[in-house]
């Protein structure tokens, strides 16, 4: 699946991701969707998505627009490149010298197989956004800068999202955000505390989340996984989650990544 993706499917875990995970500002030119955040920096909320292999008219101009809104908000200019944005916006992008790092991988399960999640402890997620922050503070090592931009993203997720923290002799061990939407169930922010590691403390986490979200109708489970996290990839092949596609990131020469 991972090898040649169906647009339509990418397309729906991309707009799944958007919901999800919502930047503070969204617009369009054409259908490149252009996101920003101010409160935080990480590249899905700072990013320009291609969301059509076909939409290639102007491309120069347009990437300069894009590149005046970044500038404008003080991040560097930087596309997001999926299966959507197709072969001929990345040639365009070579020809130009631009960068090609931070490779993820979107990665699901079907929840009607995994046997796993039927016997997962029952776990009732935070209602306490500032007690799910201090527990990333932990887990996540989530400076104090950042924590008032996730606070932000977590309020304007839209479908419901459970805040999950296992502790461990009082302390916290994992943590992570699960958001339901409809049939989906989607994973962020998957941490574990250096000195809780490789005791499965993320895999109960997971699995509860996942659960939780099954019993609210949720049939599918979907993340997304920087590609060089090998611990990470080998757990949730482990849980039996399978490869769907991947994403690059692009910027111009001499930009910082």
């Amino acid at each position: 699946m991972a090898e040649n993706p169906e647009l339509p499917l990418v397309r729906r875990f991309e707009a799944a991701g958007f919901r999800a995970w919502p930047a503070a500002s969204v617009q369009y030119d054409g259908t490149w969707a252009i996101r920003l955040t101010a409160g935080h920096p990480a590249k899905r909320l700072n990013s320009v998505n291609p969301l059509d292999p076909g939409d290639l008219t102007s491309l120069n101009e347009r990437i300069g627009r894009a590149g005046r809104r970044f500038e404008a908000c003080g991040r560097p200019l930087t596309f997001r490149m999926s299966p959507l944005s197709g072969a001929r916006l990345n040639a365009h992008f070579d020809a130009l010298g631009w960068s090609v790092f931070g490779e993820s991988i979107v990665m699901w399960l079907g929840l009607g197989n995994a046997p796993e999640v039927e016997k997962a402890i029952d776990q009732i997620p935070l209602k306490d956004t500032g007690r799910f922050l201090r527990a990333a503070a932990r887990t996540h090592r989530l400076g104090t800068t950042l924590r008032p931009g996730l606070s932000e993203i977590i309020g304007a997720i839209r479908a419901e999202a459970g805040l999950f923290v296992l502790e461990d002799e009082g302390e916290p061990a994992s943590s992570l955000i699960c958001v339901h939407d409809a049939e989906l169930a989607g994973l962020f922010e998957v941490a574990t505390a250096d000195d809780r590691r490789g005791k499965g403390f993320a895999r109960r986490s997971i699995l509860s989340a996942l659960k939780w979200a099954k019993l609210r109708g949720a049939r599918q489970a979907w993340l997304q996984v920087e590609a060089d996290n090998r611990a990470a990839i080998g757990l949730y092949r482990s849980l039996g989650f399978a490869d769907v596609y991947r994403y690059r990131y692009r910027q111009p020469p001499g930009a910082p990544s």
